[in-house]
């Protein structure tokens, strides 16, 4: 018997919905672990890791799934609201990230050695910048008269692809993060493949999110 439209779209929203709290739970779950892992505190190197799982992983994680339809904490505020949430969660991970990237720049100063020579390095200082920017860039959304040439859903739309540039790019920088050899050397077995396993999850997530908003709106285009 085929299945029913109703019944397909029925099983893509719960499917939607489930891999939403899932991202919720893995960016949480890998947060804490690093945490535990780092035990901030204990070296300033420790602060580093910390600080850019926190962003990266969780608040960068969550400011997206601000405007999931199915798994966002906060789907019954107004739109208005959850922008401004979104916009503040942001703003938490530049902050942490910025600091991160300080924190490892001064303790790499402080032992004489270089910085930016490996790729986690340089995808990270690229990711830091790319955030930087996505967020100035983000201002233009809530004060959409200083670009008046240009419409406000076309900015919806670069803002969101390129913020999905910069999401992929966190992942990219965590994931590199894992295979170093202050990681490897603290998780190592199954634990590791699981770990390397929770960016690339949120990514997919993230990534769905992001092109079926903006096919729908293409869609819904005259």
């Amino acid at each position: 018997m085929a299945v029913s439209i109703e019944t397909e779209t029925y099983i893509y929203r719960w499917l939607r919905a489930a891999s939403g709290v899932a991202a919720h739970l893995v960016a949480l779950t890998l947060t804490v672990c690093v945490t535990v892992i780092a035990r901030p505190g204990s070296s300033i190197f420790s602060w580093h890791p910390f600080l850019m799982a926190l962003a990266f992983s969780f608040f960068m994680t969550e400011a997206v799934l601000v405007f999931s339809p199915e798994s966002s904490l906060v789907r019954s505020f107004s739109r208005k609201i959850r922008v401004r949430i979104h916009w503040a969660v942001q703003l938490l991970t530049l902050f942490c990230a910025l600091l991160g990237l300080a924190i490892i720049s001064y303790n790499k100063h402080i032992n004489s050695k270089p910085h930016f020579v490996t790729w986690h390095g340089l995808i990270g200082l690229i990711t830091v910048l790319f955030i930087g920017l996505q967020c100035v860039a983000g201002t233009t959304l809530l004060y959409p008269k200083l670009l008046k040439n240009w419409s406000l859903a076309k900015l919806k739309t670069y803002h969101a692809t390129s913020g999905l540039v910069g999401y992929l790019l966190g992942c990219c920088s965590l994931f590199l993060g894992m295979c170093s050899l202050w990681f490897t050397a603290s998780v190592t077995g199954v634990s590791w493949y699981l770990s390397i396993l929770c960016p690339v999850l949120t990514g997919l997530v993230i990534m769905n999110q992001v092109s079926n908003g903006y096919l729908y709106r293409k869609r819904s285009q005259p």
